[in-house]
């Protein structure tokens, strides 16, 4: 039987896309189908041939006319007609039922009849091959053997009548019995090719269903790998690309066209030149790679390459670019460190904290002794140095360890203003920062001094990047949905994609000077208070439509209570 239909293939010219795996039910149509399709429409035609060659002989005179016969025909042709269209395929291997009584019983049935009444000396024992091949193929063994059985009778029959007539023994049931024992043959042979040709087609649909499954895993952890990869062929056409290298590559199209290729873009004729270079030393080639995207946009890639096999005569080499930011892995090698120097300062933050507080304690002891005003501030001045460690030692701590924060209702824009005001004394180019607070009333859950971290740390970052026009960084508070939010902007230059991706990942900075924490320690804060912090481009909160750079967070809300609405405590997240 015929193999079973190719599935729909996931491959594309752009991406892989992952589709749920369509394990084994038969196809639509399978092998056996076909064939029994195949063997209804072989009997609606030669009953059509039969009808038209006996009407044909009747009008022409080479046989007498004989409207039974026509009319025998005529039924045999309307009962092949609705077995194809009313009666669906039976099972196969089923050695009797219904099914086969309307097709191999009718075709016995009526190809005897005819064969006996030897209409105008037609000889009509080769029709009785098809009921033999119908019995062999879609049958079991002894639903084949028992129709060939049936078949070489009738032959034998036939052959006695005309002997009993002809006096002619020898010669008539000889050639019944050779004929009988051919359509024994071609029985036995048809049913074990029958059968041999299913088992090969389940084997194959098997094969065929691991190999679609294993594919479908392959594309699966393909997709799901941070590292970029394409494939590209020798003339440079991108062949596939999973969704790490289209968002690396800044690509977006869905499905790419015909003409896709890495020289299409003038930003990816280094990996063109690099896929080049592959193909020509047919060897594995490593390089970092410099990518201008678009105007201010520099991607920094570590690229690796490999040939794939020719598969046979006719197949082309490909090219297989594994794609990783240099900025990721260099964040990634960071936090790995500085991960481990994080447990050996927690240690070390352990040890200190005893002999600190031995020191403090001293300190003090000693402050009441003295009595020389000069003595007395430089203990003074010890006490404040040690306490400024202190506190040191205890925010290290509080960075390596869980624990629960206290929480206060703060009124947003009160606080925001005091702490904003603090923070322009203490600060060079206070006029820079523009105020904008809308949210009053309401109260935001969150600690007052991880508040005053959160917003230094934002302000300090707005003021690196931002320009020395007035008004050039914007803190604005407001209540949109029922959340108060703070928004601290500044008008600097766009961040680049690659730059986004990491914002609030640990010792990730653009600068050498900055140590890439500030971020990170904001969003630690606001997470373990319920509250969400983002990044954005987008215009200034004043109103004035300016565009830059926007750092919102998100508060859990407490709003006082209004006519009909939710009562004071209610909180909002």
């Amino acid at each position: 039987m015929g193999p079973p239909s190719t599935p729909h293939s996931t491959w594309s010219h752009s991406t892989w896309t992952w589709e749920p795996p369509a394990l084994p039910a038969p196809p639509a149509a399978s092998g056996f189908q076909r064939l029994w399709s195949t063997f209804m429409l072989a009997r609606i035609a030669i009953a059509l041939v039969l009808l038209a060659l006996l009407a044909v002989m009747m009008l022409l005179g080479l046989a007498p006319l004989d409207y039974w016969q026509l009319g025998l025909c005529a039924i045999y042709l309307a009962a092949a007609v609705a077995v194809r269209l009313l009666t669906p395929p039976g099972q196969p291997g089923r050695s009797f039922d219904a099914q086969w009584v309307s097709t191999i019983g009718i075709d016995l049935l009526t190809f005897a009849t005819l064969h006996f009444l030897q209409t105008a000396g037609l000889n009509f024992s080769p029709l009785f091959a098809l009921p033999v091949l119908t019995a062999s193929v879609l049958g079991s063994p002894l639903l084949a053997l028992g129709t060939a059985a049936s078949v070489a009778l009738l032959l034998l029959v036939d052959a006695w009548l005309q002997a009993l007539q002809l006096a002619e023994y020898t010669s008539r049931m000889a050639q019944a019995g050779l004929a009988g024992g051919g359509y024994f043959f071609v029985a036995l042979l048809a049913n074990q090719l029958a059968v041999r040709l299913e088992r090969e087609e389940r084997a194959a649909r098997r094969s065929l269903s691991a190999a679609r499954t294993q594919a479908h895993v392959n594309e699966l952890v393909i997709d799901s790998l941070s590292e970029g990869l394409l494939v590209v062929g020798a003339d440079w056409r991108i062949h596939a690309a999973n969704p790490s290298a289209r968002a690396l590559l800044g690509w977006q199209t869905r499905e790419a066209p015909a003409s896709l290729a890495l020289v299409s873009r003038p930003g990816w004729k280094p990996l063109a030149a690099l896929a080049q270079r592959t193909f020509d030393t047919a060897a594995e080639q490593g390089a970092e790679l410099a990518l201008d995207l678009a105007p201010g946009e520099r991607l920094h890639l570590r690229v690796r390459t490999r040939l794939t096999p020719p598969q046979d005569p006719y197949s082309e080499p490909l090219c297989v670019m594994f794609l990783q930011d240099l900025r990721e892995a260099e964040a990634r090698l960071r936090t790995e460190k500085l991960a481990s120097m994080g447990r050996m300062s927690a240690a070390v933050a352990h040890e200190i904290r005893n002999p600190l507080a031995a020191i403090t304690q001293a300190n003090g002891l000693l402050a009441e002794e003295l009595s020389d005003p000069s003595h007395q501030q430089l203990a003074a001045f010890v006490g404040t140095n040690a306490r400024r460690l202190s506190q040191i030692v205890e925010e290290i701590l509080n960075l390596v360890r869980v624990q629960t924060p206290s929480t206060d209702w703060l009124d947003l824009d009160q606080v925001v203003r005091s702490l904003v005001t603090e923070w322009q004394r203490q600060t060079a180019g206070a006029d820079r920062v523009k105020l904008h607070l809308a949210c009053s009333p309401a109260w935001a859950a969150f600690d007052g001094e991880h508040l005053r971290r959160v917003l230094v740390n934002l302000l300090d970052n707005a003021m690196r990047y931002a320009s020395p026009a007035p008004g050039a960084i914007v803190v604005a508070t407001d209540l949109p949905t029922g959340q108060a939010r703070l928004n601290v902007w500044s008008n600097g230059g766009p961040l680049d994609a690659s730059v986004q991706r990491h914002l609030f990942e640990p010792f990730f900075s653009s600068e050498s000077r900055s140590s890439g924490l500030g971020l990170y320690i904001c969003r630690e804060l606001c997470d373990r208070h319920g509250a969400r912090i983002g990044y954005a481009r987008a215009p200034a909160p004043d109103g004035s439509g300016r565009e830059g750079n926007s750092f919102t967070v998100t508060f859990r809300t407490r709003t006082p209570v209004v006519p009909g609405g939710a009562p004071f405590d209610t909180i909002r997240a």
